[in-house]
């Protein structure tokens, strides 16, 4: 398990163990985040799954792949350094400690 800070749409923070070798969208929901919708069940084919990753976690990330890329560009809520699609992100070891805020729906 690692440590996943969590602010919510409220601007709510809290701590959750994060299972690792789920994705970080499905972390979220097993953990009653509602404000998160994952419309696509994390196919990547929608941006319903979009999180602010603070500067300091966002590194320890692997980098875009284009699919995410171009979801996140379209979206009005887009911030570059920071936006990802939590369901492209599998929860590893090196996450401990990673901070998300769940971004506004468009």
């Amino acid at each position: 398990m690692v440590k996943i800070s969590v602010t919510n749409l409220a601007g709510q923070t809290s701590d959750i163990d994060g299972e690792v070798g789920l994705s970080l969208m499905e972390n979220l929901r097993n953990n009653d985040f509602d404000d998160l919708a994952a419309v696509c069940g994390g196919c990547c084919s929608c941006c319903t799954c979009h999180v602010y990753v603070d500067e300091d976690s966002y590194s320890k990330l692997p980098e875009l792949e284009d699919d995410e890329q171009y979801l996140l560009e379209d979206s009005e809520h887009f911030q570059a350094g920071s936006s990802r699609l939590s369901c492209q992100l599998e929860v590893d070891d090196s996450m401990d400690g990673i901070k998300v805020t769940i971004a506004p729906e468009a």
